[in-house]
């Protein structure tokens, strides 16, 4: 399913608790498509070309990078969810900081996530990487990757 959500040309993934790693390869592989990407900002330093700015502004990019759409006020969250509806056609890589799964059913946004990538690195010495497809705010189907340290 990783490698499902590089090939994508549309639709929504979220990124949640800190993959920096995972949105990197992202938004590395949609960039070498010779997609247009405009971030918010980069939390990490991409290989690709990235265009720096508010998606709200430009309507002409393939790719939109998000930080944080879930930790912010509710009228943002609000804001960003009429956004995401009509940009169902655009490719948009959400990247939460904070470690969100099971309590993605807490917010309206699960609605439009097409794919729920949750990552979480346990303190055994090893990764966890939850990979979850979403149809309508319902799981279709659900995968675990485990990676040891």
């Amino acid at each position: 399913m990783l490698k499902e959500i590089a090939e994508l040309n549309s639709g929504v993934v979220l990124i949640t608790g800190d993959g920096k790693r995972l949105a990197k390869i992202y938004l590395d592989a949609w960039s070498k498509r010779t997609k247009a990407i405009l971030v918010e900002y980069l939390p990490f330093q991409v290989d690709g070309e990235v265009y720096i700015g508010s998606p709200y502004e430009g309507r002409d990019f393939d790719v939109y990078f998000i930080v944080n759409p879930l930790s912010r006020s509710k009228a943002e969250r609000e804001k960003l969810h009429r956004w995401l509806e009509q940009n169902r056609d655009k490719l948009i890589l959400l990247y939460e900081t904070k470690y969100v799964k099971d309590s993605i059913t807490r917010y309206p946004i699960r609605e439009l996530i097409d794919y729920l990538v949750a990552y979480k690195r346990e303190t055994v010495g090893f990764e966890r990487v939850d990979v979850i497809r979403l149809e309508n705010g319902r799981v279709v189907e659900s995968k675990t990757y485990i990676r040891r340290s």
